[in-house]
């Protein structure tokens, strides 16, 4: 390739050409690149005048990782991807990716990182999902419709499912409790419906439950205490275990420096597995409601969280005392449901709990006195029930709080109300 780079394209013997054909060509020749990471509006260069991924490419079919995450891509998600065996990492979250998952993805099967979160895909997910062996999924912030049906059926090596933000509807299917590995399952603001399914209980490795915003309804199922809400590292794991050297990797800095001398490496790096997702610049993040607003929680500090998040839905019925059983969890949120009875007297056993929200139900007696044992907990609200009786007493963490916690209960009396 001859001439010099000039605004807006090369220079050579036959005028001037733009950047993204001379990328494209570029991405072709290099036929045994193992990584492309071009996140962070890097691949405005690269994008053809309409932002869209070309109909059809040849990038290297050794490519083990892809990452266009944070940029203004547009259009379909290209079918070619599938053509792409050797994939272990996709990461395309954040741009304006538009229609259905292509089944072609289903051919992918040393995928084990998928990420399409914040785009505009729509449809359902493709039911042969369930031949993947991938390990976390993340494609909540889209549009996706219709049921689950049978998409993640048998994924025994599923351990992170994000779906929320989304427009999915039906009843959790039973085969749930199958996924024995599963530690992460985020299914919140959708359409979900039915009961919360005891299959749930089978979840043994679950430690982050959050099923609000949907319209479950009945009771919460005593089961609960039967999953012991661990903190687990396989959470913000990206291990894959496989030992590589003499990797090609690519960025477009590497393009536009290296663009007079296209061969086969462009730069050469030496690692574990690890080294694949890590030059996506990736790692696992959830969001998580507790004081009162959705915190991002990522990397290593995941392997700590533990959480269940049943609010905002049409829950009714007593809070199961076994709840006071679930001694690791950080997070409990049962606000805004239909729940009444008694704040369960066996809450004082939640050791570890930094957020409790029991606001906006209809529970109607008088709060355990054994509750200020709880010497972790940062925030509590019980507001808009139908509690009487006397506050707890303003001791240890409890003399940190404030009138609101309590407001909405006509019956209740004490400090600080």
């Amino acid at each position: 390739m001859k001439g010099d780079m000039v605004a807006g394209g090369w220079k050579g013997e036959k005028g001037q050409r733009p950047v993204s054909e001379i990328g494209w060509q570029g991405l072709k020749s290099l036929s045994k690149l193992k990584m492309l990471n071009l996140r962070w509006n890097e691949l405005k260069a690269l994008v053809t005048s309409s932002g869209k991924f070309p109909d059809s490419i040849s990038i290297s079919p050794s490519l083990e990782a892809l990452g266009i995450s944070n940029n203004h891509m547009s259009g379909k998600l290209p079918r070619w991807m599938g053509n792409m065996s050797s994939l272990m990492g996709i990461s395309m979250f954040s741009n304006h990716f538009e229609g259905p998952i292509p089944v072609e993805f289903c051919k992918l099967g040393n995928l084990e990182f998928l990420d399409l979160s914040e785009n505009n895909l729509s449809s359902s997910i493709p039911s042969c999902f369930n031949q993947l062996k991938v390990k976390h999924v993340h494609l909540n912030r889209n549009q996706l419709s219709s049921l689950i049906t049978r998409a993640f059926y048998n994924s025994s090596s599923l351990v992170t499912l994000d779906l929320s933000d989304n427009h999915l509807n039906g009843t959790i299917p039973s085969w749930i409790g199958s996924l024995h590995v599963l530690s992460i399952l985020l299914l919140k603001f959708n359409n979900f419906e039915g009961e919360i399914l005891v299959q749930l209980c089978q979840l043994k490795q679950l430690s982050i439950l959050d099923l609000s915003e949907n319209n479950f309804f009945g009771s919460i199922p005593p089961c609960f205490r039967e999953i012991p809400f661990k903190t687990t590292y396989e959470k913000s794991s990206l291990e894959t275990g496989y030992q590589m050297g003499g990797i090609s990797t690519f960025s477009l800095w590497s393009f536009v420096e290296g663009l007079k001398s296209l061969g086969e490496h462009y730069m050469m790096d030496v690692g574990y597995g690890t080294i694949i997702f890590h030059s996506l610049d990736v790692q696992q993040k959830v969001e998580l409601t507790t004081k009162h607003e959705s915190y991002a929680y990522k990397g290593n500090i995941l392997d700590y969280m533990s959480g269940v998040d049943l609010s905002c839905n049409h829950l009714k019925g007593e809070i199961p005392l076994e709840m006071g059983n679930l001694s690791n969890i950080r997070i409990l949120n049962l606000s805004h449901n239909n729940l009444f009875g008694s704040i369960p007297s066996t809450f004082s056993q939640l050791k570890q709990i930094k957020s409790l929200d029991l606001s906006y139900n209809r529970l109607n007696r008088k709060i355990p006195s054994q509750l200020i044992e709880l010497d972790k907990l940062e925030v509590f609200s019980m507001a808009h029930n139908n509690l009487l009786g006397a506050t707890p007493d303003r001791k240890a963490q409890f003399a940190t709080f404030e009138e609101s916690i309590y407001e909405g209960n006509l019956f209740l009396c004490g400090l600080p109300l």
